[in-house]
């Protein structure tokens, strides 16, 4: 029997941030209700992918949850990401779809109810939660969706209260029946000849649920992908802009808040507890919406999106540079230069697609360029770039593996020049900048260099363990002269947070000795985990 444990939860959470992947441009196109803005997928995606990161961080990267980090824990990590990283309408409703299911599988479990029925009281609770947190619930949507594939799942864990696989794959089916009634609900819908966007995406969450219960795979659905819905004309007024934020508030004042929001606009959706709530409205009076938050508690991480073209709100224009840093030095020495935004790393985790997508849309630019400074980098950097094109701009990634490649990179960027032609230019100078680092060993393991300890400390050259010493210093000369066997003019050096200044007191002796007339740039980066990073041009 598959008990819905930690590891299932896991294991849902990721298969279904896939098939979200898999089904992201057909649920955008699908997108008409209540803003035709053609970004419920996206947004979906991100909001899970949010949510897959926080439940990693929270389980420290651990193939498997252990006793103490059962169905509530992981639950409990995964709403919490959710919550956090919700973006848009439809990504708000997920995350308290999220919040609502956890709650009630948690209480279920804790009753000592069976697997199957705490499954079923789980999809109940999670889309009465949904309901709740919507100001005017609309049917026809993501809403109705939810409330059928739990009433469904509720009746089949009452005939079959020990047969899990029964109630899974009863709700999957139901949703997907709702999904295709949804326009007999929705005069948008029926204009469109579309089902809801926000419906179809938790079909995909639901299907993802049934194949990890039953390791049935479905095949993949045989509708057409249709084309964007840009002009069906959505069933509420609306407002020009979404307005979002994240509240520090107590439960109190969150009703008075709703309210006062369903006056400014609509699409009102206020989800969460415990003081930490996330806000979503569509309005034209921003600064409103803002106020409401403010009489309620505290508002911040406020973000503002023109949903149509505003009279008197000029498109982006220009061209911006985005570049992933991992230190607080080198993000201030690249955030200052003009039209350059910077995404901070996380140290040992890579920033997430909406992180990136956030960075994109920061800079205000038509046209952007984003630099990866790290390989793990450039599969989230595209994802955020597709996005982003999308949305109307035009995003080419560069993907630089090392801070010392971006340096190379901005340093040659031109705002002037024709797009592609400073794309070529800055790929090329990243590309002609062989680069390596210095850290330790933290565990036991066999390297291109031979057998190293804990505490060992590795010299890195182009992405491979090249050198194993005692000594920051010592690795970090021998790493420069491998990096300057085939030449070199200029020699930059980022220094890390732990760095006293004898490792580059040392690189620059030996520059002097052994490389006369090669130049020397250093910059501290303030890093962690990497005392020094270097760059040979």
């Amino acid at each position: 029997m598959v008990a819905p444990d930690g590891a299932l939860l896991r294991s849902w959470a990721h298969r279904g941030l896939a098939a979200l992947g898999e089904a992201r441009a057909e649920i955008d196109a699908l997108n008409v209700f209540p803003v035709p803005d053609g970004d419920t997928g996206t947004n979906l995606y991100l909001t899970q992918e949010a949510a897959c990161a926080a439940m990693e961080q929270a389980l420290d990267g651990r193939p498997d949850p252990d006793a103490a980090r059962d169905a509530a824990a992981v639950g409990e990590a995964f709403a919490q990401g959710a919550l956090l990283g919700a973006r848009g309408n439809s990504g708000i409703i997920l995350s308290q779809l999220v919040r609502g299911f956890v709650d009630g599988l948690t209480s279920a479990t804790a009753a000592g109810r069976p697997a199957a029925v705490a499954v079923a009281d789980a999809l109940g609770c999670a889309a009465r939660s949904a309901y709740d947190a919507v100001a005017t619930p609309v049917e026809g949507t993501v809403l109705t969706v939810a409330r059928e594939a739990a009433e469904q799942a509720a009746r089949t864990a009452a005939a079959a209260p020990e047969d899990l696989v029964a109630v899974v794959s009863a709700a999957a089916r139901a949703a997907r029946e709702a999904l295709e009634r949804t326009p007999q609900q929705l005069a948008a819908l029926a204009r469109a000849g579309v089902v809801d966007s926000g419906g179809r995406g938790l079909v995909v969450l639901y299907d993802a649920l049934e194949e990890v219960v039953t390791g049935v795979v479905h095949p993949p659905s045989p509708r057409p992908l249709p084309e964007p819905v840009r002009s069906a004309a959505p069933e509420q007024s609306g407002g020009a802009y979404e307005v979002m934020y994240l509240l520090d508030a107590p439960a109190g004042p969150v009703s008075a808040l709703r309210d006062a929001l369903a006056a400014l606009g609509d699409s009102v959706v206020v989800v969460g507890a415990d003081r930490l709530w996330n806000v979503h409205v569509h309005t034209d009076d921003v600064g409103a919406a803002i106020e409401a938050g403010i009489e309620a508690g505290r508002p911040y991480r406020i973000r503002v999106t023109a949903l149509r073209e505003v009279t008197g709100v000029a498109a982006p224009a220009g061209r911006a540079v985005v570049v992933v840093t991992h230190g607080p030095g080198m993000a201030e020495l690249l955030g200052s230069h003009d039209g350059v935004v910077t995404v901070a790393a996380l140290p040992r985790q890579a920033p997430s697609t909406g992180e990136l997508l956030d960075g994109i849309r920061r800079a205000g630019a038509a046209e952007v360029v984003v630099l990866t400074s790290d390989s793990d980098v450039h599969p989230a950097a595209e994802a955020a770039a597709r996005a982003a094109r999308d949305e109307g701009l035009r995003v080419a990634v560069i993907p630089t593996r090392s801070v010392v490649q971006s340096l190379a990179a901005v340093a040659v960027h031109q705002a002037g020049l024709a797009f592609d032609d400073d794309v070529i230019g800055m790929t090329r100078a990243a590309h002609e900048t062989r680069y390596g680092a210095v850290t330790t060993a933290v565990r036991a393991a066999i390297t291109m260099a031979g057998p190293c300890r804990p505490g060992d400390v590795l010299g890195i050259v182009e992405g491979d363990v090249a050198e194993i010493g005692a000594h920051v210093p010592e690795v970090a000369l021998r790493v420069l002269d491998r990096l300057l066997q085939a030449g070199g003019e200029q020699v930059t050096v980022v220094t890390g947070q732990d760095e006293d200044g004898s490792s580059v007191a040392g690189v620059r002796r030996h520059l002097r000795q052994a490389h006369p007339g090669v130049e020397l740039e250093v910059f501290h980066g303030g890093q962690p985990y990497w005392p020094l990073i270097l760059g040979v041009e």
